[in-house]
């Protein structure tokens, strides 16, 4: 008798435990040794301490769990509790997702966060009507030019295969006559070896982590945007959480977006040395290609607010008092 009792108390603990402790996934789509990555991994660590072990996230990189463009429907639906989005992968469902795409808004890491400050407020108002809760955001490295040949100027660009991975990229190809061609971060070194793609805006990280070096032979400092990576939560995930887990889950966050943001600038130096190293010839855009391109960004600019209309002109307004 004492024996069933026991057994029965041993599977009572044991199922109190299972109900106190709750496991997330959380799928990305960049590889394990990405800067954002890193993060999460570090950001999961942390809220597992920071929650007694009772909310547990096992993040899934390398798009292993859901390609890029399936992450945020995922967590909406809750197939997963959490995920990692690009912001402007989803402009063209909302503008707003997609204002740190528009070249030449923002062009420095003080920027970049002005307008992150600007954007999030109406940013978490979407999230939430949508079933979604914004745990943190954290800007890649400024966005620079690969190519295959040398680009004095736009001109240079006409007619070539150019790698799109958002609405905004696929418009800067059409506005300086390239052929835009959608490739997701985890296909781009096939496509640039079997010479799908010519040339790519993209930062120094995903350089390093696609060696693009051993394909394309220029890099120019554009500087063109910071876009954002966003780490989203199911609302009905977030809230049947206790108040204790959802404060150390908060605050996890808190912490992964500042040392997010470090690491992206640190990381931003590092890289680009790194595709020196590799010999990539990594150059300041010509004055001609500079002014080519921030036209492009002014006729974007204006092309976003048509679209985005007072909502999006009054973010503009915040961002540039």
């Amino acid at each position: 008798m004492n024996f069933k009792l026991a057994l029965a108390g041993a599977a009572f603990a044991l199922s109190a435990s299972a109900q106190a402790q709750t496991a997330w996934d959380l799928p990305a789509a960049y590889p394990a040794t990405n800067f954002h990555s890193v993060n999460l991994a570090s950001f999961a660590s942390d809220v597992d301490k920071a929650t007694g072990g009772k909310l547990k996230i096992t993040v899934h990189p390398g798009a292993s769990l859901f390609k890029a463009p399936e992450i945020k429907r995922a967590v909406q639906g809750g197939q997963a509790q959490a995920g990692e989005v690009l912001l402007a992968n989803f402009q063209n469902e909302w503008q707003v997702f997609g204002v740190d795409g528009i070249p030449f808004l923002a062009t420095s890491y003080a920027d970049s966060k002005k307008l992150y400050a600007a954007q999030k407020p109406i940013l978490e108002k979407k999230l939430a009507e949508q079933g979604m809760v914004l745990l943190y955001a954290v800007a890649w490295p400024p966005q620079g030019l690969y190519s295959k040949k040398p680009v004095a100027s736009a001109a240079d660009l006409k007619g070539s295969k150019w790698r799109a991975y958002s609405p905004a990229t696929s418009r800067i190809a059409e506005l300086v006559g390239a052929q835009p061609v959608t490739v997701q971060a985890a296909e781009l070194s096939q496509a640039l070896a079997t010479g799908v793609v010519e040339n790519n805006m993209t930062s120094g990280a995903t350089g390093v982590d696609s060696k693009l070096y051993e394909h394309l032979k220029y890099y120019y400092d554009v500087q063109a945007w910071l876009p954002k990576n966003a780490i989203i939560a199911n609302k009905k995930a977030f809230d049947a959480l206790d108040k204790a887990t959802r404060d150390g889950l908060m605050k996890a966050a808190a912490d992964a977006e500042a040392r997010g943001w470090a690491a992206s600038e640190k990381v931003n130096t590092d890289t680009l040395a790194t595709l020196k190293a590799n010999g990539m010839a990594v150059e300041p855009p010509s004055a001609a290609l500079k002014a080519d391109l921030q036209k492009v960004g002014a006729t974007m600019l204006q092309e976003w607010l048509s679209k985005a209309g007072p909502e999006g002109q009054q973010l503009i307004d915040a961002y540039r008092k």
